[in-house]
């Protein structure tokens, strides 16, 4: 009885998974999946490529189909954003990456008005400026996620937030210098498929969706501070959320 693509692609990566097949092998090419699966050759290639647009594999063009070896980030939102990590001057990268290297690349920061979301999302005026912090990031070389956070000017125009470089602990930490110390977060999150800028920008295979997250950061009397607007790419995120009844 033939096997589908999707049964297929459940086999190998079940076989990733397991330990079987370990980072930078090559993957069952189409002949050995037609012979083995009895199967076509068009639905051998669909199973890899199901592999490849959920970021478990990689092509390499007249070489065949890898194992990825780029290790999933773990994105844990609850500790990520613990007060225990950027009040003692770390960047919030080190509850997702431990020991593994990031870099950040296309860093801009400058003053504009505001976007009209951004301004409702601040609870401000139509116009109103605020200060925008874009940069990319990226892991072991291979770019992850594009971010662009909006803080209102009037209140960090004059702080380390408005340059380049904020200091330990980054913008959280110097909003708490401030007085307006983040204490409560909102993300909102929603899975789509990227634009071609978008692909380009985080090298994204084909068919592989991007993770869009809003954040919103409030201060202890409940006033917007920061909204973070990221996007990430999905075939090298696991999101994890530690939960308490």
């Amino acid at each position: 009885m033939a096997e589908t693509a999707r049964q297929i692609a459940d086999d190998l990566r079940a076989r990733i998974s397991s330990g079987e097949l370990t980072p930078g092998d090559r993957l069952p090419g189409e002949p050995a999946l037609v012979r083995d699966y009895g199967v076509a050759k068009e639905t051998a290639r669909r199973a890899l490529t199901l592999l490849v647009d959920e970021g478990l594999a990689v092509r390499r063009r007249g070489s065949g189909t890898y194992v990825r070896e780029f290790r999933p980030i773990p994105r844990v939102a609850n500790k990520r954003l613990a007060k225990d990590g950027w009040g003692a001057g770390k960047s919030i990268w080190d509850a997702d990456l431990g020991d593994r290297e990031y870099t950040v690349s296309d860093l801009q920061v400058y003053e504009s008005e505001a976007p009209r979301q951004v301004a409702r999302l601040l609870e401000l005026s139509e116009g109103e400026p605020v200060i925008v912090r874009s940069r990319r990031y990226l892991v072991e070389g291979e770019p992850v996620q594009q971010a662009t956070s909006y803080l209102p000017a009037k209140q960090v125009r004059d702080s380390p937030i408005a340059q380049p470089d904020p200091g330990e602990g980054g913008i959280y930490r110097r909003l708490a210098d401030l007085g307006l110390e983040p204490v409560r977060f909102s993300e909102e999150l929603r899975a789509r498929m990227p634009s071609q800028e978008e692909t380009a920008l985080l090298a994204v295979s084909a068919g592989t969706p991007v993770v869009e997250i809003c954040r919103t950061a409030f201060t202890a009397d409940g006033r917007p501070i920061e909204v973070n607007q990221m996007l990430l790419n999905a075939g090298v995120y696991v999101m994890q959320y530690h939960l308490e009844s």
